[in-house]
């Protein structure tokens, strides 16, 4: 870590233990990170100019920038040693417009004002839970004890996955064309559910707890490539199926977790 007091990330990861000390401002090296930071700030929010043009494939798009974006923000600020307190509290805002107030009223308008007031309540269940997730991560960043992060695992569905989730209507209606997928009496309980996933308690994987053994890495790679070709041909059909494979995986989180938990336990009676 640097000198200057720079220790928290634009993104501070939540599978990153944190690092304490007292931030003296803003170094040059950090206006990447952070530019990055906003850059997704401005993606989310084009996101709702083009849901309410009506233009859903850009608005989707639109999210899916930000989220790739907000995945680069910490690990460059890691990579350049620029972490910061700024940019860990830019990073929570920006999240909350991009993956909570943004997927809200981009759904509302493409499905959920048809049922206005039921519709609405949904919205704001989604919005308010991304908000209060993205607050308790800030409030434990200097928390020592943190089960789920010391054992790699996060605490409930992150913000930009949420989003994704959230989504998923979305992608399936854009593949198929099918208007079932544009039900409000789908789409509001599906929300009220991803809402739900994301300030839960239950552990959920991080990528370090995703990391692949060596005899596999090949394979990996391979699949990457696959994944990455699909979206260019087929992106509403390959996120719509991400999305479902990542819902799939939380029960194996729960197993993953609560089997080293238990090693936790059985470690600490030995001692």
């Amino acid at each position: 870590m640097s000198n200057d007091g720079d220790r928290l990330g634009p993104k501070s990861a939540e599978d990153e233990l944190p690092v304490r000390g007292r931030g003296r401002g803003l170094t040059l090296r950090a206006v990447l990170p952070n530019a990055i930071t906003v850059a997704a700030l401005c993606a989310g929010l084009t996101g709702i100019r083009f849901a309410i043009a009506g233009e859903w494939a850009s608005a989707v798009m639109a999210i899916v920038i930000a989220g790739v974006l907000d995945g680069m923000d910490g690990r460059i600020a890691r990579l350049l040693k620029a972490q910061s307190r700024f940019g860990a509290e830019l990073d929570s805002l920006a999240d909350s417009l991009s993956f909570g107030m943004a997927p809200a009223i981009m759904l509302y308008l493409w499905s959920l004002q048809e049922i206005p007031r039921l519709g609405w309540f949904a919205a704001l269940a989604y919005a308010i839970a991304c908000a209060l997730r993205l607050a308790r991560f800030n409030a434990q960043i200097d928390v020592d004890e943190q089960p789920h992060k010391s054992a790699g695992f996060l605490t409930g569905v992150p913000a930009p996955a949420g989003a994704g989730l959230a989504f998923t209507p979305v992608f399936l209606w854009l593949a198929t064309g099918e208007e079932a997928f544009r039900e409000p009496l789908l789409v509001g309980p599906w929300m009220a559910l991803i809402a739900m996933l994301m300030i839960s308690n239950m552990a959920t994987f991080s990528w370090n707890s995703l990391r692949p053994r060596r005899s596999i890495r090949l394979e990996v790679i391979f699949v990457a490539g696959l994944t990455f070709a699909a979206l260019l041909v087929e992106p509403w059909w390959t996120l719509a199926v991400i999305c479902i494979g990542y819902l799939a995986l939380m029960p194996l989180a729960l197993v993953r977790y609560g089997r080293v938990k238990r090693q936790r336990e059985a470690s600490q009676r030995d001692a």
